[in-house]
């Protein structure tokens, strides 16, 4: 099964959902390819990193977000673990942890704990470089305002409000991406 088969499978319909998820999911894509075609030094599974970055959102359907046409019931935290046991049942591992860890910079337990959030209390980083690009590839574009592109310093501004280690992480990124 491809990626294009799973998308399909979950997002059957062409629907503003189903429009959006494509349309911010290639941003991410091509910004994951950008950077690898520019740092060829760094150790990518170009197709698995295109795969994932296509994939990395599949589990927002299910998700109480109306204003990016998400009508499910589960918190919106909660799509990368919903895209996760999706693509776990698919047979496919490498990118069910993409999409657990692309949140923010990453949730790690202490965050979980001291937030209160509705997540398994689990480690949520991205650990490998494929994980690390993807989730910085995404903090550019937000399905809020699908046609806007962020800059570096707009995407660390926005993280703000989580806090500076997440600012730290994703300014560190951009050292090693951009």
């Amino acid at each position: 099964m491809d990626y294009q088969a799973i998308i399909d499978q979950y997002y059957p319909t062409d629907d503003n959902l189903r429009r959006l998820l494509l349309h911010h999911s290639r941003q991410v894509a091509d910004r994951c390819l950008q950077v690898a075609r520019r740092h060829r030094e760094l150790p990518i599974d170009v197709q698995f990193l295109e795969e994932a970055a296509m994939l990395h959102d599949i589990g927002i359907r299910w998700c109480h977000a109306p204003g990016i046409f998400c009508l499910g019931d589960e918190p919106y935290i909660r799509h990368g673990l919903i895209g996760g046991r999706l693509l776990r049942q698919a047979g496919w591992e490498r990118h069910a942890r993409v999409c657990e860890r692309h949140t923010g910079t990453g949730i790690t337990m202490a965050q979980i704990q001291q937030q209160e959030l509705p997540l398994p209390l689990a480690d949520y980083t991205p650990q490998t470089m494929e994980e690390q690009l993807v989730c910085y590839a995404d903090k550019f574009y937000s399905k809020s305002h699908p046609d806007r592109e962020l800059s570096v310093l707009q995407a660390a501004q926005s993280l703000e409000r989580f806090g500076s280690e997440g600012v730290q992480t994703f300014l560190a990124w951009s050292r090693m991406f951009e």
